[in-house]
């Protein structure tokens, strides 16, 4: 079904042809539209699912976490601080190993204050041992929410997953969009089967218990190998869902656009479609998108760099107290001892518009540079 509609309401439709069991929501700006989606969606009879009201993001998530640890399918939505907020409870649900969902929709975090689209929400949050999907489209936002909770549940995975769209340039806008009907969702996820609810009576369990040193350690490694891991599944469920609605994203990890130029630009999120525009006027440069940008893809993009001359990595985070971008250095050090000139751009932070005059010029620029790191202040003409 093709219908015209706001991304955020794209996702809630997409959440409802999840079934979850309970969604804990509490409304930040621009995330707000997702729960009011999904309460229009139950008010209406379409949906038939607890929806909880809490007083805060903490409280959200702490229901998730009560939520799926009974063995139930939970969903909750955020941004910015209300993902800061968070944060503890984030830590706990994947060292317990609960595959919630989570849409979040990206907002910068203050001081100053300030409602408009960067990624330092999720960035400060990718060591928390939960997958982080970046989408570029609504379409591929919808589409990743329902491919989040075949990931998250299957069992060699077990983890939280992310979906991470760009808030007001895909969260508040219009377009057209590709709604599968519920018999083919059905079909493709199935019913939840969790594999260590702590309610069954018939197999109490233990969840989040105190742990000394050793068994600490221990654990982090198992959630350490579980999420490196988790890359051939997020392959293997974007591969089927792929074949069965006919709308894939690169290889689900990364998508390359013309990259076979010496030059490339590595991004991810919504600036990757303007990205796309340059470089289908130029032709000497081209696109690697980050798409799953936790776990790492590093084997990934270590041959899909391999060859050039210069990458320039485009990201709208800071690294503060490294004067550049985090990806940056994560990029160097994959490609360490390679004879490649890397380069960073720190763009849109606090929602500043990314021009295609504003690539192409950082394209020119960098082109026999090294090392160079940029930050965009918002001139159009920069």
């Amino acid at each position: 079904m093709s219908e015209v509609m706001e991304g955020s309401h794209g996702v809630a439709h997409a959440v409802k042809l999840c079934k979850p069991d309970v969604l804990a929501m509490y409304p930040i700006t621009p995330s707000t539209h997702i729960p009011e989606g999904l309460a229009q969606l139950i008010a209406d009879g379409k949906m038939d699912t607890k929806f909880i009201t809490v007083e805060s993001e903490f409280s959200a998530m702490s229901a998730c976490v009560g939520v799926s640890a009974a063995g139930s399918r939970a969903f909750t939505a955020t941004s910015s601080q209300g993902l800061l907020l968070m944060t503890e409870v984030v830590y706990a649900a994947a060292g317990m190993r609960l595959p919630i969902v989570t849409v979040i929709v990206n907002r910068t975090i203050s001081a100053p204050i300030n409602i408009w689209n960067d990624h330092q929400d999720t960035f400060a949050e990718r060591d928390s041992g939960w997958l982080q999907i970046y989408c570029e489209t609504n379409q591929e936002a919808l589409d990743t929410t329902i491919q989040a909770y075949k990931i998250a549940e299957d069992a060699g995975v077990l983890l939280p997953v992310f979906v991470c769209m760009d808030g007001f340039v895909l969260s508040h806008t219009y377009e057209p969009l590709e709604v599968p009907e519920q018999n083919e969702v059905d079909a493709f996820l199935p019913p939840y089967t969790p594999k260590h609810a702590f309610l069954d009576p018939n197999k109490p369990i233990t969840q989040g218990p105190f742990a000394y040193p050793k068994p600490y350690a221990a654990m982090r490694k198992e959630l350490s190998d579980a999420i490196m891991n988790s890359k051939t599944v997020v392959k293997k469920v974007h591969n089927e869902f792929a074949e069965k609605f006919g709308r894939a994203y690169g290889d689900g990890i990364i998508e390359e656009y013309k990259s076979d130029k010496p030059t490339v630009i590595v991004a991810m999120g919504s600036v990757c479609g303007t990205i796309k525009e340059v470089v289908d006027e130029r032709d000497d440069i081209g696109l690697v998108r980050i798409r799953c940008y936790r776990p790492f893809p590093k084997e990934e993009l270590v041959k899909a760099l391999e060859g050039k001359e210069n990458i320039i990595v485009f990201e709208k985070d800071v690294a503060l107290g490294m004067a550049s971008g985090a990806l940056y250095h994560e990029i160097k050090s994959i490609l360490a001892g390679k004879n490649v000139r890397i380069n960073n751009v720190v763009g849109g932070l606090g929602g500043i518009d990314t021009t295609k005059k504003n690539i192409s010029n950082f394209v020119d620029r960098m082109k026999d540079q090294n090392d160079k790191i940029e930050f965009l202040r918002g001139d159009p003409n920069e």
